[in-house]
């Protein structure tokens, strides 16, 4: 088990040094969300579904055509 943890301490390290250390953002401050062209469509494609909740309280989406 020890040698499993130094080797994933080891490569870890090699990627800190490639990429540079973890960003560490304040935990305090809310997620800025961009509102892109790619959110855009991602909000068009789920307007389309309908959330239903079985009795056994199991959720699952159903398209808004099927509904009808």
């Amino acid at each position: 088990m020890a040698h499993a943890l130094t080797r994933f301490m080891k490569a870890t390290d090699r990627l800190r040094f490639v990429f540079g250390p973890a960003t560490r953002l304040d935990t305090d401050v809310p997620v800025v969300h961009k509102h892109d062209e790619f959110e855009q469509a991602s909000d068009e494609d789920l307007a389309r579904f309908e959330v239903e909740t079985d009795s056994e309280g199991h959720h699952y989406a159903v398209r808004r055509e099927d509904l009808k």
